[in-house]
């Protein structure tokens, strides 16, 4: 989910430039901007959670095994594990990844580093915004999977974190 920050750039963004209509969908959160005689005017809905979180409940009362697949996959965009105490950060959106701030600093973490859920370990570019990516898990990084500069996916792999 975009950040209030990020919104309101968005917003000046679009509102400085020739574009007329805007939308954004991320795991189900929908941003939509229009420009109406100079105006900028937005619409968001909430984050499907609530309504993805019904779904498996139904499946789990025959059988709690089926419980478990659906919420790793449901989670696979942010953090996945592969196996036990490892995890996977993933990019939420498409962009280019950068390992530090600006070209001439250190990257914000390397292999070996011990992270916190909310430290930030890399930047992905998208659409001239820097979107921080935190780690969303305690450990330390076992292995950096992408290049400073690469152009990544939506749930591409970065690093993986082994879990304390």
């Amino acid at each position: 989910m975009l950040k209030i920050q990020e919104i309101r750039e968005l917003i000046k963004l679009i509102d400085d430039s020739s574009i007329d209509e805007f939308k954004y969908e991320q795991n189900g959160a929908k941003v939509s901007l229009k420009k109406h005689g100079g105006q900028t005017v937005q619409a968001s809905s909430p984050a499907p959670q609530q309504k993805e979180a019904p779904a498996p409940q139904p499946a789990p009362a025959p059988a709690p095994e089926k419980q478990s697949a659906p919420e790793p996959k449901a989670e696979a965009p942010q953090t996945g594990s592969d196996q036990e105490g490892t995890y996977k950060i993933t990019s939420p959106m498409v962009g280019t990844f950068y390992s530090s701030p600006s070209p001439d600093s250190d990257p914000y973490v390397a292999e070996g580093d011990t992270v916190k859920k909310d430290s930030v370990v890399c930047i992905v570019e998208a659409m001239k915004l820097m979107n921080e990516i935190e780690a969303e898990v305690n450990g330390r990084i076992v292995k950096v999977l992408v290049e400073n500069g690469e152009l990544v996916e939506y749930g591409q792999e970065l690093f993986l974190v082994e879990a304390e």
